[in-house]
């Protein structure tokens, strides 16, 4: 049970240790720049739909791959620490359709079939002993979308700087480009959106450095490989095939909504005029207002998208957090509770659903809070801000060995070592004996001792000796 745990936590951290490395040796040279994890259940989702085909092609067990959407303007995307995808906002935003994004996302998984980022992981793998456990947890939180994780494009977790840490040859990128063409072409789909792409960042070895685009720069793009792309795309037999309509239609409904939330009204307002009375612009407009403080005009219009789209549970998620964030707690409850209704297998939405229903502080609510927070927490046992949520749930509800068994959870995954042994300890006196949950505070203890430093390590043993002693004072009195 505890080797499988420390292999579980190790698997999904693992990234965000190499991204915390580089953080540590680079946010000086990243010149202020600053990236967070954006979390959307929606986003997810159609990001889910557009990748796994080509996961699948590539026979990747897509429960082990993880796809991470970042906070950033640059056209970007790489893979780090194994089979986790990263995905900067820059990426979605510029590309033209969503074959160009599917294009990138087969040439990511071509560096991962062929084994390009091994040197990395032997090397870290070396490092994942108990010693570096804690590190692991003291990040992971990030990963887990720690923070407003259960928030729709809540930015998750700590701040993280990175510049273009990982460079590929230009051998493997040819490697990867031929891989991503057999993925296209074992899905049905054109490899027209990869050559597209290429033509938008143009001949980067030609741009000084310091303004190349980090795709470009990390994964270098001359003529010569467009040209050899080129070839083999139009030999292909599905060189004419259109992307699914449906897939389409998703991508740019994700356009627009991150488009609403990241850039200035006025841009949004270019893009999007109010005259335009589409699906896309209605929601962008939603998110537009709402980031600059105007509720009255985001309801509106995401009223109309719930009018003329009833059992959308994402339309009622956005106007659950238009509520929330302004402060109406109580009447953001209705369209939170009809998101989860509409899509109860959301872990973000019955998160999100459950903090409101917290946040109203009227203990009337606990139960339903408690019990949206149990299933999300059951399919994402890993998420920071679900266990911190659950712990001050149970604390109201009085319930002594949940909440600290929750705080023990949040601290494991927020980097809180001692917080986390010492409510695993208290847990463990109050849960039923060899129950599930018990079982758990027991390896949340192993797992937190093996890893104290030696100071707080001869902190705890000064401290049980202060109580041997005051014990043996007491009794001789």
């Amino acid at each position: 049970m505890f080797l499988k745990l420390i292999k579980d936590i190790i698997s999904k951290v693992f990234v965000v240790i190499l991204i915390y490395s580089f953080t540590l040796t680079n946010v000086a040279n990243a010149q202020g720049r600053s990236l967070s994890i954006l979390r959307d259940a929606e986003i997810e989702q159609i990001i889910r739909d557009l990748t796994e085909p080509i996961f699948i092609a590539a026979e990747l067990d897509i429960n082990a791959v993880d796809t991470y959407l970042l906070n950033d303007k640059s056209i970007n995307a790489f893979v780090m620490g194994g089979q986790n995808v990263f995905i900067n906002s820059g990426l979605l935003l510029t590309a033209e359709n969503s074959n160009q994004f599917i294009g990138v996302i087969a040439h990511e998984t071509g560096h991962i079939t062929g084994g390009h980022l091994s040197r990395f992981s032997e090397g870290m793998s070396k490092m994942a002993t108990y010693s570096l456990v804690g590190l692991l947890l003291g990040v992971a939180a990030m990963a887990a979308g720690a923070g407003d994780a259960g928030m729709a494009l809540m930015m998750g977790g700590s701040h993280i700087g990175y510049r273009s840490f990982l460079r590929f040859t230009r051998t493997q990128e040819s490697a990867a480009d031929q891989a991503a063409l057999t993925l296209l072409e074992k899905t049905g789909q054109s490899g027209k959106g990869l050559i597209e792409f290429f033509e938008i960042l143009g001949d980067q070895d030609l741009v000084p450095k310091r303004y190349q685009d980090p795709y470009a720069s990390t994964h270098p793009i001359t003529s010569d490989r467009i040209e050899r792309v080129r070839e083999r795309v139009q030999e292909s037999e599905f060189y004419e095939t259109e992307t699914d309509p449906e897939l389409e239609a998703k991508f740019k409904r994700l356009q627009a909504k991150l488009y609403g939330y990241l850039k200035p009204l006025h841009a949004t307002l270019v893009k999007y005029p109010v005259e335009d009375k589409s699906v896309n612009a209605r929601y962008a407009r939603t998110f537009a207002y709402q980031q600059n403080k105007d509720m009255d005009k985001a309801i509106v219009e995401v009223d109309t998208l719930i009018a003329d789209f009833p059992e959308n549970p994402f339309y009622y998620e956005a106007k659950g957090q238009i509520l929330y964030e302004n402060g109406f707690v109580v009447e953001s409850l209705e369209p939170y509770a009809k998101a989860v209704e509409y899509l109860p297998s959301s872990t973000l939405l019955r998160m999100s659903y459950a903090q409101s229903l917290i946040s109203t502080d009227d203990d009337q609510y606990l139960d339903a809070a408690i019990k949206n927070l149990e299933i999300a927490l059951n399919d994402d046992p890993d998420n920071s801000f679900g266990w911190k949520q659950a712990s001050i749930a149970y604390h109201r509800n009085n319930n002594v060995a949940m909440t600290h068994y929750s705080t023990a959870q949040h601290f494991l995954l927020s980097g809180n070592i001692r917080g986390a042994m010492v409510n695993a300890k208290k847990a463990i006196d109050l849960l039923p004996e060899n129950s599930p949950k018990w079982i758990k505070a027991q390896d949340i203890m192993v797992i937190t001792q093996a890893n104290m430093d030696d100071s707080q390590r001869k902190k705890q043993e000064d401290n049980k000796q202060q109580k041997k002693d005051r014990q043996k004072e007491r009794n001789r009195s």
